[in-house]
C-alpha cells in the first residue's frame, strides 16, 4: 500500500498584547511596519510606542525555508524612542526564533511563534479498496425515530 506523502505547513505568527487587548497576526508578507501610526501594517495601540516603532522583514535561508527579522525603527532607519527589548536584552535587530518576546513599551509586547504542522494531502484516490469504516457507536440516533423489524 502506497502512503500519502506529508506536506509540512509552516506558519509564522506574532501574538501582540497592548492597551486594547490581544491580537494574533499571521505573517505572510515580505515586510511589516509596526507602531501606533495608522499607516503601519501592524498597529500597536499604546501612547508609549513610537509612530513607526519597528520593521519586520522576511528572509529566506539557503534551503528555501523562511524566517523573520525585526529591526528597531522605520524602513528609512529612523530608530524608535524606546527601542526594542528582546528576551530581556536591548537590541536594535534580531532574527526571530520561536518564543522570542519583544517589548515595545510598558504593557506592549509581542511573542513570535513558528508553527509547523504536518498536513496530509486530500487528493481523491482511485483505489477501490480505500474505504472509510464508520463505527455505529459514533452515530447520533434519535430514539423516537428508530424502527425495528
Amino acid at each position: 500500500m502506497a502512503g500519502k506523502s506529508v506536506l509540512p505547513q509552516r506558519d509564522h505568527f506574532l501574538i501582540i498584547e497592548d492597551d486594547k487587548g490581544r491580537q494574533e497576526i499571521l505573517l505572510q508578507d515580505a515586510t511589516y511596519t509596526m507602531g501606533r501610526s495608522q499607516e503601519c501594517n501592524i498597529r500597536l495601540r499604546s501612547q508609549f510606542v513610537s509612530r513607526h516603532h519597528a520593521t519586520v522583514y522576511r528572509r529566506v535561508r539557503e534551503d528555501g525555508s523562511s524566517y523573520y527579522r525585526i529591526v528597531d525603527g522605520d524602513i528609512e532607519g529612523k530608530r524608535s524612542v524606546n527601542g526594542l527589548l528582546i528576551n530581556g536584552i536591548k537590541e536594535s535587530a534580531r532574527d526571530l526564533q520561536h518564543g522570542d518576546e519583544v517589548v515595545f513599551g510598558p504593557q506592549v509586547f509581542a511573542i513570535y511563534q513558528y508553527r509547523q504542522q504536518d498536513k496530509f494531502p486530500t487528493l481523491p484516490t482511485n483505489d477501490p479498496f480505500d474505504i472509510t469504516l464508520i463505527d455505529p457507536a459514533m452515530m447520533d440516533y434519535d430514539e423516537d425515530t428508530i424502527e425495528y423489524e
